[in-house]
């Protein structure tokens, strides 16, 4: 209870002071996880961390893969978030050059990674590719934090935003097709396996998206639900949403909750502002955490290697 609770306190601490500095919040939040995390094993009498997210898969606040999931749910949460800001007004300048950087950009990346991967650090070129599939991505987690502190033109801004939202399940979608490609091996039966992935990711992705928006914008409307449980009902669609795609289709589960949160935020919905405002507190609280976690769970061996 003391770790969770410190957790959220240094969180929105780090938030503060990144406002106050300027600076993206990222920075301040990586800093503080690693000081709780690994380089407080240097200082502590039993060499442990002031916050332990795993230990041996068994203790800590995410006993087993309890981390894997709760940061999966997070990230739902901030994609349907940043989903609900990207207006189709916003791209009337700059669409080309955001579908550039999600497709040339992605290519460039990717290829560019992979070969700097394998000459660089001497990996093999699966994991070279399988690397550079891992750091297509941006993502709102780490764009959102910088253009909130950060003052930036409003094109720019709206480029950045839609760019870093739009990558995160593209990136997840190279990432599986490569794993497929390392795991199958090449040849017709890779090619049939990525194709299979491929369009069931898209499918069930924009399906499950596409009807769950609709579906629930009815609800509001109609007033099937009171005013006050309004944000945290759709905060359970999201998830179901979530959830459900992603069982169905690994991985389609991060489309799923960016095409509903697009498709919502393009709506005459009667109380959007309220539930975009609900949902941005509760992203800055879940970045917070999220970045503390993440930092706090690396090891020093790790490090060093």
């Amino acid at each position: 209870m003391l770790e969770l609770a410190g957790i959220i306190i240094l969180g929105i601490i780090a938030q503060w002071f990144a406002w106050r500095l300027k600076l993206p919040a990222i920075l301040p939040l990586i800093l503080i996880g690693l000081l709780v995390g690994p380089i407080a094993t240097l200082y502590t009498e039993d060499g442990s961390k002031l916050i332990e997210p795993v230990w041996n898969g068994e203790k800590g606040l995410f006993p087993g893969e309890g981390l894997y999931y709760f940061l999966s749910l997070a990230i739902s949460i901030i994609l349907f978030e940043g989903g609900l800001t990207l207006k189709r007004s916003e791209i009337k300048n700059v669409g080309p050059v955001i579908t550039k950087l999600i497709t040339v950009g992605t290519l460039v990346t990717f290829f560019g990674g992979g070969v700097a991967a394998h000459f660089i650090f001497g990996l093999s070129w699966k994991i070279s590719f399988l690397f550079s599939a891992l750091i297509v991505v941006t993502g709102p987690t780490v764009i959102t934090p910088i253009l909130r502190n950060i003052p930036l033109k409003k094109d720019v801004s709206a480029v950045l935003k839609w760019e870093g939202i739009l990558i995160d399940p593209i990136g997840a979608l190279v990432a599986v097709l490569v794993f497929e490609f390392i795991s199958v091996g090449e040849g017709q039966e890779y090619t049939k396996t990525a194709l299979i992935d491929f369009g069931k990711i898209l499918l069930f992705g924009t399906t499950f998206g596409f009807t769950f928006a609709h579906a629930l914008a009815f609800i509001i409307r109609k007033k099937y639900v009171p005013h006050y449980l309004s944000n945290v009902v759709s905060l359970s669609v999201v998830l179901l949403v979530f959830v459900e795609s992603d069982i169905l289709a690994h991985e389609s589960g991060l489309l799923a909750v960016v095409v509903m949160g697009m498709v919502m935020g393009n709506m005459d919905l009667p109380n959007l502002k309220e539930l975009l405002y609900f949902k941005e507190s509760l992203s800055v609280l879940l970045i917070s955490i999220l970045f503390i976690l993440l930092a706090a769970n690396i090891n020093i061996s790790d490090m060093e290697l």
